[in-house]
Formats: C-alpha cells, sequence, structure tokens
C-alpha cells in the first residue's frame, strides 16, 4: 500500500491580512506525522468562494486527505461549506442531525438558537459530520477533504475525532546531529551522504549562536535501521558537535 499524504488548505482574510496568526498547520503536521501520513503542500486563500473551489479541486486530486480550517462559522464570509459543494458538484442546505446537535447546544447554554446559528448546520449533500465536542458547530468530511474550524482547540478537537478513522502508513521517523560548523562546510559531504541513502530524506538547518554558526542536520524516514545507518555515517563524518 502507497504511503498515504495530505495537504492542508488555511482559508481566512483575517491569516492573509496577518490580524491572525495561524497555529493550526503546525498542530497538523505533527499529528499526521505521528500517524504515518506525511503532510506534502499547506495553502492560504482568502475568503472567496472561486479561491477555496480551485484550491480545494487541485489538492484533493494529488494527496490522499486534504484538511482546511477556518470559514465554516455563522457569519457571511464563513463560505467554507458552500465552497466545498461547489468543488464537488453537490447541493448544501441544513441538515436535520447537524441542527439537532446545535439546538441542543444552545439549549443547554442558555442562548437564543437563532438564524445565523443555525447557519452552521448547513452541511453539503452526502458529508460525514464530524464531532465538535466544544462547541457543537461539526466539522464534515466530503470524500477525502476534511472540513473543520479556525479556531485552534477547536480545531484540534474535530482533528482528534478524524484521525482514528484515517489509514496511517509507517510513521515518520527523525534524527538530528547538531554541528558546529556552517552549512557551506557542511553540505558537500552531507549530499554524498544523502545520495547513498535515496529512501531518506536529509535536510541541513543552519542558526548562530553566541556569534557562531552551527547546523542542525536532519535525517527523515520510515525505516528505522535505514535512519540508524545514515546517523551512524553521519557521526563518523562529523563527530559530534
Amino acid at each position: 500500500m502507497p504511503q498515504p499524504t495530505a495537504a492542508m488548505l488555511v482559508i481566512g482574510d483575517e491569516i492573509l491580512s496577518g490580524r491572525t496568526r495561524d497555529s493550526n498547520m503546525y498542530y497538523l503536521a505533527g499529528e499526521l506525522t505521528r500517524h504515518g501520513i506525511p503532510l506534502t503542500e499547506a495553502r492560504m486563500v482568502s475568503d472567496d468562494q472561486a479561491s477555496i473551489v480551485a484550491a480545494v479541486t487541485a489538492l484533493r486530486a494529488q494527496v490522499t486527505h486534504v484538511f482546511t480550517s477556518g470559514g465554516i462559522g455563522p457569519t457571511h464570509d464563513d463560505i467554507t461549506a458552500d465552497a466545498i459543494a461547489v468543488a464537488f458538484g453537490v447541493g448544501i442546505g441544513v441538515r436535520d442531525d447537524a441542527r439537532a446537535l446545535l439546538a441542543a447546544h444552545y439549549a443547554r447554554s442558555g442562548l437564543e438558537f437563532n438564524a445565523a446559528r443555525e447557519r452552521m448546520a448547513r452541511i453539503p449533500d452526502g458529508a460525514v459530520l464530524i464531532d465538535n465536542p466544544i462547541s457543537a458547530a461539526p466539522g464534515f468530511s466530503m470524500g477525502n477533504v476534511h472540513v473543520m474550524a479556525g479556531v485552534p482547540n477547536i480545531f484540534q478537537a474535530m482533528l482528534a475525532s478524524v484521525l482514528p478513522t484515517l489509514t496511517g502508513g509507517q510513521p515518520l521517523l527523525s534524527q538530528t546531529l547538531q554541528v558546529n560548523r556552517g552549512e557551506g562546510e557542511v553540505a558537500t559531504p552531507f549530499g554524498a551522504l544523502a545520495a547513498e541513502f535515496p529512501d531518506l530524506s536529509m535536510g541541513s538547518y543552519p542558526f548562530i549562536r553566541n556569534g557562531a554558526f552551527g547546523t542542525n542536520l536532519v535525517i527523515r524516514g520510515t525505516d528505522g535501521a535505514q535512519v540508524d545507518a545514515a546517523m551512524a555515517r553521519l557521526v563518523a563524518l562529523f563527530g559530534h558537535p
């Protein structure tokens, strides 16, 4: 079975304008890595239906799973659900099960279940609801696209509902060697080592500490024995920092 892959689509003018800092991509990448589904691409788009439709259409054809965040709230600019319906060519409307979840939540909270809040029960035809234990407004999965809230704690709760339903691959293992040398000094032998282990991913990440240059050399892969062998070679090349 081929390794499953994922992409993320972050939706919202507030992200692109700098008013809000996205933390969901960072969280998603870590959780997917542990689940054996590497995140291979991430995009950000504004609250524009055509942009959302184009991005979803492109990404869902390229990867096993697409995760979106943002744009499923009660206001007029929350248009993600409508865009997903367009991308899949299906209808959309208030769904009874989603409406019941919201009605019960607002009844417990003593808040009015008004028309704006009912908008959050609009779900594309054929979608599967994603549980939201925090504010009840559900996300949904449509094909291989998983549509979730932008609020970080709700996004995380929805992801916890989705991940157990997805078949992961082998978890990505990672080892790091920190050396007190600049990238230019280690690039040639490190590149040669990477060529010897084509099934592994190797990256170099420079830093400056107390005015001195250093580099973190990272080896990643799903085969633990190969990662260990490559790291042993790396230590032999550069020693310990």
